[in-house]
């Protein structure tokens, strides 16, 4: 496909639900008026659309300027920009068999579509035209950012290759979106396939009651009742192996969990990732790059893979030796209860949390009943907002969602006016892709007159019907994660992008951030409330959970890390390498010679995801491609941060608002080592992170 000046200067009319802005409060999309079958037409009528606009800018008689070009290229394709927005919304949290057959049937036109914009010699002509005059124009810091951005993803998208070159661009791209769509939806098929099914009760023991209900409710949704479910999240560890007291049932679960998609059925991923990496490598060669890695990470903070693998490898000794530290503790308490095994990686977490009982006097289950989910979002999660940057919330009811689960409200900003729309997706269910995230419906932009549509959804397994819901402490700490995400968009200020529009190893710095507020005396003394008796939660507790926090760092840490590393260590293969990868047993053998050269203790701590089920990395869009370091890298940033707001008064809206006005206002359109460096005053150190995750000795 060529988009050339030949294209009709009239653009064509567009039919159908996403036709026109929705006519809903902030144009939220409207549910009720779309169909599964909506989405196809949806899309190809958006890519005509925008096709012919990108043609009247190519076509357009006048000299480039940065608003007949860069401007008007950044605002076309607004009704592709509502079908995108609404599919990618219901595909990951509410899918189907017709809406997955859409995706893998769009996803390769769209790549198309997006290849033909940015590798179009008339269009980059005139984006280099106004980019080669920008020393003699007038811009704003967001003006001198957007064109920036806008050359140059033209040239890493193959804007200066050879036609030859972005052919063979193009024919990698199409191939790599169709694989990881494959990816992704073969590993939600798996992750689905794999649930644990317990035919005895007994072999249940340790879960609480309604957790055995809830299995027993899953398991006759899938036509097996009488017997017992345990779906899969998408880690490898799983949360019910803390508390299964039968080893075997342990066993089972962590089996089923860590080979869900590499048994050699038709929900193995193995080749599909290999193709991906050997088309991956491929394609950064065409640009010069030895790797994947160095081809993808141009955009990033860390720059370069090397300073990526540097800052992580410099945890790895006093890592190592808290795994050791770890194993030896735990193999003693395994003795102590009159066992004769070593730990395994299905005891880990059991006896880590038998530990933390006995060293820390804190139990998960102690707390929990202080955590009813409704309280924690909302005496929270919106408390500690309105506290930081004096907004506030009210639900609502009117408007049309994606799934009956999902809640809705309207945010307001700190002088009254309303600042956006929030939605909660919080529990799990098949149509449900794993893990949770943070997305929108509708982005800010001052020249279009939106505001910020945002949505968090989560994998909380919901509890049986009559049971107060109740969430563990890794829960709340993840509804803060995802909100702290939403807040990088609602609080975002400027013309053209959203405020969460940055780069990969800089997009988690504000979620983690947001999550010190979980811990906050005056926030836990607002939303830590007993669900029975509605009493506060006492002090000693909050002291235990701040003392435990170091314990387990060995592994709650490690599998983070090992994951990163093994993610680096794909992403470092010359096309020569990928090549040789070429059957199931060479991606397991690749995975495991890359994992014992980590020097960590991958045998009884295996990374948070396997190859076979790393979604992260492998599935469409590639953002984390050589990207999960990010986590790190933004617990770095966040860490740091934290001991900031400590010393300057914590939860306080003098705070707030300099982090917002620093940070969260301005998004990508800075230098990111300048936001911090605005924010803090000062480059950002290492030695809180180490600090906090126990491993300076302190």
């Amino acid at each position: 496909m060529t988009i050339t000046a030949a294209a009709t200067a009239a653009l064509p009319q567009a039919t159908g639900p996403f036709a026109q802005e929705s006519t809903l409060p902030f144009k939220t999309t409207d549910f009720s008026k779309i169909q599964d079958t909506d989405y196809k037409p949806g899309f190809e009528q958006g890519m005509a659309i925008q096709q012919a606009e990108i043609a009247a800018i190519v076509a357009n008689p006048e000299a480039p300027t940065f608003a007949n070009t860069i401007v008007a290229l950044d605002q076309s394709g607004q009704m592709l920009n509502r079908v995108y927005a609404a599919f990618n919304t219901v595909i990951g949290a509410n899918t189907n068999d017709t809406l997955d057959a859409t995706e893998a049937e769009m996803s390769p036109k769209l790549t198309a579509h997006f290849d033909a914009i940015q590798l179009d010699p008339a269009l980059f002509a005139r984006v280099k035209a106004v980019y080669d005059n920008r020393a003699a124009m007038t811009l704003t810091p967001e003006d001198a950012w957007l064109l920036e951005k806008t050359y140059e993803d033209m040239v890493h998208a193959g804007a200066q290759l050879t036609e030859a070159q972005k052919t063979q661009v193009k024919a990698i791209n199409a191939k790599l979106s169709e694989q990881t769509t494959a990816y992704s939806q073969r590993l939600t098929e798996a992750t689905n396939a794999s649930a644990l099914v317990v035919p005895d009760k007994a072999a249940l023991a340790g879960l609480s009651e309604a957790e055995v209900t809830a299995a027993a409710k899953a398991a006759e949704a899938r036509g097996l009742a009488g017997q017992y479910l345990i779906p899969l999240q998408n880690t490898t560890q799983q949360p019910q192996l803390s508390t299964l007291s039968d080893r075997a049932t342990r066993e089972a679960l962590f089996e089923k969990s860590v080979h869900r998609a590499d048994l050699g059925d038709a929900n193995d991923t193995r080749m599909l990732l290999a193709e991906i990496m050997q088309l991956r490598a491929q394609k950064a060669a065409l640009f010069g790059n030895s790797s994947w890695a160095e081809y993808t990470m141009y955009d990033r903070m860390a720059k370069e893979p090397k300073t990526a693998l540097d800052f992580m490898r410099q945890m790895v000794p006093a890592l190592a030796a808290s795994q050791r530290a770890e194993a030896g503790v735990l193999n003693a308490a395994i003795a102590a209860d009159g066992k004769d095994f070593q730990v395994q990686p299905w005891d880990w977490q059991m006896y880590a949390d038998k530990v933390k009982k006995e060293r820390y006097a804190f139990d998960e289950e102690t707390v929990k009943p202080y955590f009813e989910i409704r309280h924690v979002l909302e005496d929270g999660v919106f408390y500690a907002a309105g506290k930081l940057y004096g907004l506030t919330f009210e639900p609502r009811t009117d408007l049309p969602v994606w799934h009956p689960d999902v809640w809705t409200y309207t945010v307001y900003d700190r002088d009254g006016s309303e600042l956006g729309l929030f939605y909660f997706d919080p529990y799990q269910r098949d149509s449900k892709r794993g893990g949770a995230w943070m997305s929108t419906l509708v982005d800010y932009s001052k020249l279009r007159g939106t505001k910020t549509v945002a949505f968090n959804v989560l994998n909380i397994p919901k509890a049986a019907e009559g049971q107060p819901q109740l969430v563990s402490w890794d829960n709340v700490n993840t509804m803060f994660h995802e909100f702290g995400h939403a807040l990088h968009y609602l609080l975002s200020d400027l013309t053209y992008a959203s405020g969460g529009n940055v780069a990969r190893d800089f997009v988690e710095y504000p979620s983690q951030v947001n999550e010190m507020w979980a811990s906050d005396p005056q926030v836990l003394a607002n939303y830590a409330k007993h669900y029975q008796t509605g009493a506060p939660i006492p002090l000693e507790l909050i002291d235990k959970i701040n003392a435990a926090a170091k314990w387990n760092q060995g592994y709650e840490f490690g599998e983070v890390v090992e994951a990163a590393l093994l993610d680096m260590e794909w992403h470092a293969l010359t096309p020569a390498q990928a090549a040789a990868i070429d059957t199931p047993a060479k991606v397991d053998e690749f995975e495991a010679a890359a994992l014992e050269r980590l020097g960590l203790e991958v045998g009884l701590v295996p990374p948070r995801y396997r190859s076979s089920y790393f979604r992260h990395i492998f599935s469409d869009p590639a953002g984390y491609s050589a990207g999960y370091y990010s986590y790190l890298w933004t617990e770095m940033l966040d860490r740091d941060s934290r001991a900031w707001f400590t010393a300057n008064g914590g939860l306080t809206r003098a705070n707030g608002d300099h982090y917002r006005e620093t940070v969260l206002s301005k998004g990508g359109t800075q230098d990111y080592f300048k936001a911090f460096h605005d924010f803090a005053g000062r480059e950002p150190q290492v030695g809180p992170l180490l600090e906090a995750r126990g491993l300076t000795g302190k």
